[in-house]
């Protein structure tokens, strides 16, 4: 009788955290980012506590032109009332044109971060985004990018 009420309580507890994901998120998540600035945000929910972020992020300025688009898996986790915290790990590519100096590079990235769920459709975050670029000329380093996040949810 014991291991049924546990099973069901483990059950109720996965249904709850399934359902404070939204299907869908699309925003902004605004930090330094390694120089490019905003980012557009799309979130899509897969299964249980987890989903996908994409983010593109570009730079349109008088030394350099880039454009960046980073996809992570993320794992979230309800801490108590609204609020969450999540963890990702994930990859992305990216060009720039810097007169002289231009070509592609790749990258792997990490984040964690934390999250508000409003009564309306809006969630709220602040994150670090860890990323590690691969490219002599542009993006070849640890860069540690820390950004507020506004997602409209449906």
């Amino acid at each position: 009788m014991r291991t049924i009420v546990t099973f069901l309580f483990v059950l109720a507890t996965v249904g709850l955290s399934a359902q404070s994901i939204s299907k869908n998120a699309l925003g902004v998540r605004l930090g330094d980012n390694d120089g490019f600035g905003g980012e557009i945000s799309y979130q899509r929910y897969l299964h249980e506590n987890n989903r996908l972020e994409f983010d593109l992020g570009w730079r349109n300025s008088n030394d350099v032109d880039a454009f960046k688009l980073v996809g992570l898996y993320q794992w979230v986790m309800p801490i108590d009332g609204g609020f969450h915290w999540y963890v990702g790990a994930g990859g992305g590519i990216g060009s720039f044109d810097a007169g002289d100096n231009d070509g592609t590079f790749a990258l792997v990235a990490g984040d964690i971060g934390i999250e508000y769920d409003f009564n309306i459709p809006l969630l709220i975050s602040l994150d670090m985004r860890p990323e590690l670029g691969f490219n002599d000329n542009y993006s070849d380093d640890l860069d540690l990018d820390i950004a507020l996040g506004l997602r409209y949810q449906f």
